[in-house]
């Protein structure tokens, strides 16, 4: 079964009562909703927006252990994370990738206290380790990286990890989900809590594209709303005190002429006292990223002056080849929504999750990352069935296969085994077996597949998240918007006034992308 919102709507009205309904649909919501509905209970999930809008499709697409938090003496987070980045490569195994990175050393301290904490990592991985740390030589780092300044090297070390495309694998868990039996909606807003003798019972919820609203019971309620934590939190309690302090952490997309390697690089200490990343990505060059507190959460963050800068300078300190402000193919920001601390430096706060209890019986999970939100979700929800009252039925997620996910396809795409049904599509309708720009290997298919299987909506959910052209060139995303507009608008049954639309609104988002 794939995403179909119209036929989920239809099964609000088939549940009197959900055992759980879960406000977000970025990665601890849709980690819940499998893991829940997985255990036979009834799941509905709700997202304001589209899918891993905010911050889980704006993360540094790594699935790793955290050499940073090694470094930092989180022993259990870092031991925590690595048995699940191998629990994510066995079940994710079209989105989650080996991927190799290279120290580069300039003093010979450095590259001891590096590989000793490396080998450390080695062995705390166990059966899920991704390959031995080695001590590489100067002249072996100027091979693997013919990129990187020369001058003052002594060598390198390399190590393992994994990457992964965080907003596939959003949506690849909303099918899960969904094959579970867990009902997912987009674009579905939670109004207010409801409470029956000072206990929430339910929601009301808004479908924002018909502003039509429902009344929707549960036996428990569980906010995963990420850097929105808070405003749920004020529905249940006016005078509540913020739980989440933002951070922004921004990246930069160039091309991969300014170090053609396969191989990524970590600087293991900025100006800031932070880790800074250089990984190939989409066959570009992912760069970042900062860490700055911010007041404000936002929908759609914007990266300050100052960041995109510090990113430039940090990298080219490292690079042959200089990158410039008009070699910046896309800039994008997130906000991590830290627990709040009274630590001034927001890198030096844990990135551990928390779940809390209201008086209300609301749960709420705050903080957590990417690469542990398998856990996290069985967290929550044993937590849950506990403040319900409900059956107790045992996590089985650990031996559960994310959608696309099989033998069956060794193609090599994102898309897993759902690329043999798009190339199936493809041979019904051959209309759809064009490209949509020189610049990506995408084709017609990918966005009629994306409105038909993948639930998006608007434009922009389909060149951010489905296809992710938006984080990788923005002014590419922005010359194809009226095309992909006009397909989607045939497919939807909209008029020229949504096309004309939907193509304002991108432009004016993209705008943030690019670099001005």
């Amino acid at each position: 079964m794939f995403l179909n919102r119209t036929l989920s709507i239809k099964e609000l009205a088939t549940i009197p009562l959900w055992d759980f309904i879960i406000i977000g649909g970025g990665a601890s919501g849709l980690g819940t909703a499998l893991d829940a509905a997985s255990r036979g209970y009834t799941v509905l999930l709700l997202e304001k927006a589209d899918f891993a809008k905010g911050t889980s499709s704006r993360s540094t697409k790594l699935i790793h252990g955290g050499v940073r938090y090694l470094a930092q003496g989180n022993i259990q987070l870092v031991h925590e994370a690595l048995r699940e980045r191998g629990i994510l490569m066995r079940n994710a195994g079209h989105l989650v990738k080996q991927q190799s990175f290279i120290i580069p050393c300039y003093n010979h301290f450095q590259k001891i206290k590096y590989l000793a904490g490396l080998k450390l990592y080695d062995w705390m991985a166990q059966k899920n380790n991704f390959g031995k740390s080695l001590s590489l030589s100067k002249q072996q780092v100027s091979e693997h990286l013919p990129g990187i300044v020369p001058e003052g090297l002594v060598g390198g070390v390399q190590y393992y990890d994994a990457q992964f495309d965080d907003a596939r694998l959003a949506i690849n868990l909303a099918q899960t989900a969904t094959e579970c039996g867990a009902t997912v909606l987009n674009y579905f807003e939670v109004n207010s809590l409801l409470k029956a003798q000072g206990k929430i019972c339910g929601v009301t919820a808004t479908d924002t594209l018909n502003d039509k609203t429902y009344t929707l019971n549960a036996k428990v309620v569980i906010n995963a709303t990420g850097i929105f934590v808070d405003n749920i939190l004020k529905l249940d309690r006016i005078n509540h005190h913020p739980l989440v302090r933002p951070s922004q952490g921004v990246h930069l997309v160039v091309e991969n002429t300014f170090l053609k390697t396969q191989e990524a690089i970590l600087i293991p200490k900025t100006p800031d006292g932070r880790v800074l990343f250089i990984i190939p990505w989409y066959d570009k060059i992912l760069l970042g990223t900062t860490d700055t507190p911010i007041d404000q959460t936002k929908l759609e963050p914007v990266a300050l002056e100052a960041e995109i800068q510090f990113i430039i300078d940090t990298v080219n300190n490292y690079l042959l080849k200089p990158i410039r402000r008009q070699d910046v193919l896309s800039v994008f920001a997130g906000l991590r929504p830290l627990a709040a601390s009274k630590k001034k430096n927001t890198k030096e706060i844990s990135r551990s999750h928390k779940i809390l209890v209201s008086g209300s019986g609301l749960v709420t999970i705050i903080g957590g990352k990417w690469t542990t939100y398998r856990k996290m979700a069985e967290d929550i929800v044993d937590k849950t069935i506990d403040v319900g009252g409900l059956k107790k039925v045992h996590c089985i997620t650990e031996k559960i296969k994310i959608h696309g996910s099989g033998a069956e396809n060794n193609s090599g795409s994102t898309y897993g085994t759902d690329e043999d049904k798009i190339n199936e599509l493809i041979q019904k309708e051959p209309l759809l077996n064009k490209k949509l720009d020189d610049r990506f290997p995408y084709m017609v298919a990918h966005v009629i597949w994306s409105v038909r299987e993948e639930m998006a909506i608007t434009v922009e959910d389909v060149l951010a998240r489905r296809l992710r052209i938006l984080f990788l060139n923005a002014q590419a995303a922005i010359d194809m918007a009226p095309g992909v507009a006009t397909l989607m608008a045939m497919e939807l049954n909209h008029d020229q006034y949504w096309i004309q639309n939907q193509v304002k609104e991108f432009r004016l988002l993209a705008q943030n992308y690019a670099i001005k």
